[in-house]
């Protein structure tokens, strides 16, 4: 049996996803759906049964689990928002309630396997390598990435990162993220804003060394990083931290590029200026280095930009479709 927390979420549905082409479906889904449309995530997905976050928390800690097979368990529960200013909101949910999952985990011989993130590694200055040895020199920008950086730092102090995996995610997108707001990615509102308009905003350059829209982003498609989550599952000794992306720095307007073909609709780039609250804390460069998850046997290239987008658009947005439909 398989546990997957933020089972409902675009990473997390997608590696039920990703499980359910295995033929497995021996799977707890943990969430917290609340009034949001996630729950259409789980529609076409095959699991056991599904639990809610608090009342999971709660059977951890008072032993209903202590008997049962459990191979593995996937966390990628955690609120997501680059913007959430709430701290002990970050702390209960992405570093607490982490540490009570890796520590019942660690203590039943069980895989766990948790989602991290390159937000730890702040604006670049230490690189964007996945070598645990360096993780105290990271200064991540916001506190959402401080709370993942956190958990990283607990397990490396505690020597839990030699027992567990963490996966520093890029930025993912794909189907099954509709339900995440603000923070659905640009792909999914490029298709949305050209739609509507038949033009794409994206924020002006504040950094002369990048022009508007050349800012650069390691972008991976969600079914490349299920893929990815899936070789390391089958590689139980691998322990530590990996980065989940393409390897590739990519700017905006090539992946607003791609969407405009995508949709069959000439390019239309409109340049808007970036909110105040975000200037300090904007990232002009991201690119994952990849070796150490190849090293391990990984071989595959993650999928180019244009067919990505390509295959999201018109199979998924435009048609209205969930990962499994």
């Amino acid at each position: 049996m398989y546990i997957v927390t933020g089972a409902a979420g675009l990473i997390g549905s997608a590696i039920v996803w990703g499980l359910n082409q295995r033929g497995i479906d021996e799977i707890i889904c943990v969430d917290n759906l609340g009034e949001s449309d996630k729950w259409k995530n789980l529609r076409a997905l095959r699991f056991a049964e599904y639990e809610e976050k608090e009342d999971f928390r709660e059977m951890i800690q008072d032993g209903t689990f202590e008997n049962k097979k459990i191979d593995a368990i996937i966390h990628m529960g955690a609120c997501s928002s680059t913007t959430e200013r709430d701290a002990g909101y970050l702390i209960d949910n992405n570093y607490k309630y982490t540490q009570e999952l890796a520590a019942f985990a660690v203590s039943h011989d069980i895989r766990f396997i948790y989602a991290s993130s390159c937000a730890t590694y702040g604006d670049g200055g230490c690189g964007y390598l996945d070598d645990e040895s360096k993780i105290e020199q990271l200064r991540p920008m916001n506190m959402y990435g401080y709370s993942k950086q956190m958990f990283d730092l607990w397990t490396k102090h505690t020597g839990l990162l030699s027992k567990i995996t963490g996966l520093k995610f890029s930025n993912v997108y794909g189907s099954n993220e509709m339900h995440k707001a603000e923070m659905r990615s640009v792909v999914c509102r490029a298709y949305e804003q050209i739609s509507a308009t038949g033009k794409m905003a994206l924020f002006k350059s504040y950094n002369p060394e990048y022009a508007d829209g050349e800012q650069m982003r390691d972008f991976i498609y969600v079914k490349d990083a299920v893929d990815m989550i899936l070789f390391l599952l089958d590689h139980p000794n691998a322990c530590g931290l990996y980065n989940i992306g393409s390897g590739r720095a990519e700017t905006w307007n090539a992946l607003v590029e791609a969407a405009f073909e995508a949709m069959d609709k000439p390019v239309n780039i409109e340049y808007v200026e970036m909110p105040e609250h975000l200037k300090d804390r904007y990232q002009y460069y991201t690119k994952t280095e990849m070796g150490k998850l190849q090293a391990l046997g990984y071989n595959k290239t993650a999928t180019s930009l244009k067919d990505a987008i390509a295959d999201y658009i018109r199979n998924y947005r435009i048609q209205d479709k969930f990962l499994g439909d």
